[in-house]
């Protein structure tokens, strides 16, 4: 697989993506995230262009989406999933309840935004990968805003900066 990356010049360079660059990729999902969310232009390394294909493929998109659905589902926002389905209803059944304890009254203000984001995820074609990057992080970060009520992040501006990404 080819990949535009930027050279040591600052022009943009046609490379080989190699079979390393995913796993070192894989390796460091959390950190690349972080970087990715923080702005970080996924041509400036093959690691960092791995990454990004892999958060902007449609399967990671479809599971980020599932998982906000189900953090909606466990905070109780049975009208939101209504209007917004990602997973169908047997999924939702099915699926396990949370492993980590979520802080329900921290998501109740925040989830019809939740439930816009996992609807854009899912829609056909391309997305920003700093918006993906975004919800990968606030789902992936235990001590977050989801998970831990003593958290110093507002989840209600984590989203509103997830949409304005995604948006672009």
């Amino acid at each position: 697989m080819l990949v535009l990356l930027t050279d040591d010049r600052g022009r943009m360079t046609l490379r080989r993506l190699r079979p390393w660059h995913r796993i070192l990729a894989r390796s460091q999902a959390a950190r690349l995230d972080r970087e990715l969310a923080a702005g970080a232009s996924p041509e400036a390394s093959a690691i960092l262009a791995a990454r990004a294909m892999r958060l902007t493929s449609m399967e990671f998109r479809r599971g980020l989406a599932a998982s906000l659905q189900r953090v909606l589902a466990a905070a109780g926002e049975p009208a939101i999933l209504r209007s917004q389905p990602v997973a169908g209803p047997a999924s939702l059944a099915a699926a396990r309840p949370p492993r980590v304890p979520l802080r329900l009254a921290r998501i109740g203000p925040s989830a019809p935004g939740l439930a816009e984001l996992a609807g854009h995820l899912i829609q056909p074609g391309p997305v920003p990968v700093r918006g993906v990057a975004m919800l990968s992080q606030l789902l992936a970060d235990g001590t977050g805003p989801l998970y831990r009520g003593a958290s110093p992040d507002d989840l209600g501006a984590i989203v509103e900066r997830a949409a304005r990404a995604l948006s672009r």
